[in-house]
């Protein structure tokens, strides 16, 4: 099963994360404090 996890890079605040949501944060910012969010702040994980 594979998960994704944010992290803002202003706040620190991770969050897991579906393909809508990464979309949405993309576009947004960050849900908990609005920084501006890149690929490079989500990680991919498999389990």
């Amino acid at each position: 099963m594979t998960t994704v996890h944010f992290t803002c890079p202003d706040c620190d605040q991770t969050i897991e994360v579906n393909d809508a949501m990464r979309k949405t944060i993309l576009d947004t910012g960050c849900p908990v404090c609005t920084a501006a969010a890149a690929e490079e702040h989500f990680a991919v994980t498999c389990e």
